[in-house]
């Protein structure tokens, strides 16, 4: 079993940042990639960013590229998604998660098994 705990969500004016933490522990983590995804309200979930288990391999939705970076700790057992420019469409619960049994990411949903609880991301216009 792998559990996943985000952190860092909160109330932002629009073009300002935040910075979500997820923590895992269980499962060695740090032999999967990471993933995150957001889900709005009457949404449905969808793929955000995603980050090889090296740290080394990256992918981003297209409507975050450039503004949002994920990285890994050097434990590799958590994984950062730093947000900065921040549009009040990209408002939505961010969840964390693992795929495992792979260790690059991928950008569908249904590759996912373990899946942090969210974090709210609110950004005001």
């Amino acid at each position: 079993q792998v559990q996943l705990v985000e952190s860092g969500g909160g109330l932002v004016q629009a073009g300002g940042s935040l910075r979500l933490s997820c923590a895992a522990s269980g499962r060695t983590v740090s032999i999967y990639a990471m993933g995150w995804f957001r889900q709005a309200p009457g949404k449905e979930r969808e793929f955000v960013a995603g980050i090889s288990r090296s740290g080394g391999l990256t992918a981003y939705a297209d409507s975050v590229k450039g503004r949002f970076t994920i990285s890994r700790g050097n434990a590799k057992n958590t994984v950062y998604l730093q947000m900065n420019s921040l549009k009040p469409e990209d408002t939505a619960v961010y969840y964390c998660a693992v795929p495992s049994g792979r260790n690059v990411p991928s950008r569908e949903l249904k590759e996912y098994d373990y899946w942090g609880r969210g974090t709210q991301v609110t950004v005001s216009s």
